[in-house]
């Protein structure tokens, strides 16, 4: 092992984490908790991106966040407290959705999981970010694309993050970068290259959501209900932004 890569391997996180735990899981909008206007972080991506695996590096635990080699495991939104800051008095959620981009289930769960998606991060008013990740190997696919355009078109704040870098070289990282930021129309200075196995990518992390705590909430207004309100879904009919014809769809193997 090179001296970096063990500098990088022991680094301890920039922020004194207190508790890291499993709240609960929620299998639609209207059966989520009111946390009291908690800030919640919330974590979207392609199925088998690795946010389980970006949870537990974060918040420096190895099994907080269950992770799985099979793509689609995740079909609950799942809460998880954190407690950190100097004196323990600072407190987030981080919130998995379910990954999206997972053909190998049925059209009727791919409907209902795309429809999760949109009434959550449509209609939850206490999201102050939303972490968009991306696995640094393929680059941003269709559906992320869509769902970067759908996240700015309805005001939401996005944070891109590109996963497994540690499986790249120094100049794929570069070339992911300047995609992955062209691509999304963004600058290369606004992407984090993040590796759950190194923690590289931690230290920015961590300073981009304090960032966002520190700063204004962003003006919020829920997306307009158009589909069963019973349901605390959004209608699949609710425009060009309201929908993501690409989800569910096989633009690439998940790992």
């Amino acid at each position: 092992m090179s001296i970096l890569l063990a500098s990088i391997l022991e680094s301890p996180s920039p922020v004194k984490i207190f508790t890291a735990d499993y709240i609960t899981s929620a299998p639609s909008l209207k059966e989520c908790p009111d946390f009291q206007g908690t800030p919640e972080m919330v974590l979207v991506g392609r199925s088998n991106v690795g946010k389980s695996s970006f949870i537990n590096s974060m918040t420096q635990r190895k099994n907080l966040a269950r992770t799985s080699n099979t793509p689609g495991k995740t079909r609950y939104i799942n809460f998880y407290s954190i407690v950190y800051g100097k004196s323990g008095s600072d407190k987030l959620l981080f919130v998995d959705l379910p990954g999206y981009g997972y053909a190998k289930i049925s059209k009727a769960e791919q409907e209902k999981w795309r429809q999760n998606l949109e009434a959550y991060l449509g209609k939850r008013a206490s999201i102050r970010l939303v972490i968009q990740m991306i696995d640094g190997r393929h680059g941003p696919q269709n559906n992320d694309i869509q769902m970067h355009e759908w996240l700015q078109f309805h005001g939401r704040r996005v944070q891109v993050v590109l996963t497994k870098i540690d499986k790249l070289s120094k100049n794929e990282i570069a070339k992911s970068v300047a995609q992955t930021a062209r691509l999304l129309d963004t600058t290369p200075e606004d992407v984090i290259t993040y590796s759950a196995e190194t923690h590289l990518g931690r230290d920015k992390a961590w300073q981009t959501l304090q960032s966002v705590l520190a700063a204004p909430a962003l003006p919020f207004e829920p997306v307009a209900e158009e589909g069963n309100e019973d349901e605390g879904y959004l209608s699949p009919e609710a425009g060009d932004y309201g929908a993501f014809p690409e989800f569910g769809k096989p633009l690439q193997s998940a790992d």
